[in-house]
């Protein structure tokens, strides 16, 4: 049996005090979701038992007041799509800024280093203006709306793909390729047979993060979905808590019917992300 050491046993209390401080506002919410609106204000920390509060009226409220599933649909038709942009463009370009050497190649990284450090709100006119004129934006079409916001997001989410890629991608052993080109392969099947397999990892992390950052955004969303119809989880959840008012069972069923469902997706695959970010911080 490993000795716990008195440093050690300090990591382990203030982690796992972090750990509860986190976790505890998800549980207060699910917790809240099934307590009568009038007995949250009273006592909004017990466990609600069957006959002492304990009701699920308050998502039957939130499923006949709110469109959800057209909301999700909303919001997967944008993430799925901004997440394989992201992974397709961001790989490309991350092996190609890897493996080969070109004249503007010092150039292009630095761009992309750049990019990392403007934030979506210093952007958002000009990519208004320029999807107005492309007769995208407000244009009262579901389809071309939503194209509207998956656009600035796969640009938006690039930078960090590419340099999380970039990373593991030079911890793959040329031999490999070379054996490859020997064989006849060509760069494509090179890419697709021998570097993806071999990144999966990190293919997963930025896979996962773009899904998630996507999923969550709210400020791009808002600027370009206008009409009911378009409007992802991320703008229900805003527009529920602007009409739910002091209804806070309602509310509290509502943040559960959108975040939950996420949750459980990071718990799951939360190894991939760290595996991922760390894959090739150390070669050989």
């Amino acid at each position: 049996m490993k000795k716990i050491t008195p440093a050690k046993a300090g990591t382990y209390t203030v982690l796992t005090f972090w750990a509860l401080t986190t976790l505890y506002p998800f549980v207060w919410v699910i917790l809240n979701s099934f307590r009568e609106r009038g007995l949250i204000r009273k006592d909004s920390f017990s466990v609600p038992l069957p006959g002492s509060g304990f009701t699920m009226g308050n998502y039957e409220k939130a499923m006949e007041r709110f469109d959800f599933g057209n909301a999700y649909a909303n919001s997967l038709i944008v993430s799925i799509a901004v997440t394989i942009a992201v992974v397709l463009i961001a790989g490309f370009a991350a092996y190609g800024l890897v493996r080969f050497r070109f004249r503007l190649r010092g150039l292009c990284y630095s761009l992309i280093m750049a990019g990392m450090m403007f934030p979506v709100f210093s952007t958002i006119i000009p990519v208004f203006r320029m999807e107005a004129a492309w007769g995208i934006a407000s244009s009262g079409n579901r389809w071309l709306s939503l194209l509207a916001v998956i656009l600035p997001q796969i640009a938006g989410n690039l930078c960090f793909a590419i340099i999380v890629l970039m990373g593991f991608i030079e911890s793959v052993p040329m031999e490999l390729e070379e054996s490859a080109y020997m064989d006849g392969c060509n760069v494509f099947q090179v890419y697709f047979h021998i570097i993806m397999p071999a990144a999966k990892s990190s293919f997963a992390t930025v896979a996962i993060f773009s899904f998630l950052w996507s999923y969550n955004d709210l400020f791009t969303q808002n600027f370009f979905l206008r009409v009911p119809r378009e409007k992802t989880i991320t703008l229900l959840l805003n527009e529920i808590s602007s009409q739910a008012g002091v209804d806070y069972g309602l509310m509290a069923a509502s943040v559960v019917l959108i975040v939950v469902p996420v949750l459980f997706v990071y718990v799951a695959l939360q190894k991939h992300i760290i595996k991922g970010l760390t894959a090739g911080a150390v070669k050989g």
